[in-house]
């Protein structure tokens, strides 16, 4: 027979909030697209190299 306490379980761990990027508007427009604007929708999921 065991008489030790069981050993607590660890407190989950805490949930970050999302946070929606907001889209990339300047004056300048894009490079390297062909003349293409582009939102975050096309560019989800995709590595994206940002020079500010």
């Amino acid at each position: 027979m065991n008489d030790a306490a069981p050993a607590p379980t660890p407190a989950p761990a805490p949930r970050r909030a999302r946070v929606r990027a907001p889209e990339l508007i300047g004056k300048g427009g894009w490079l390297n697209t062909g003349g293409k604007d582009l939102d975050l929708a096309e560019l989800r999921g995709r590595i994206v190299i940002l020079d500010f």
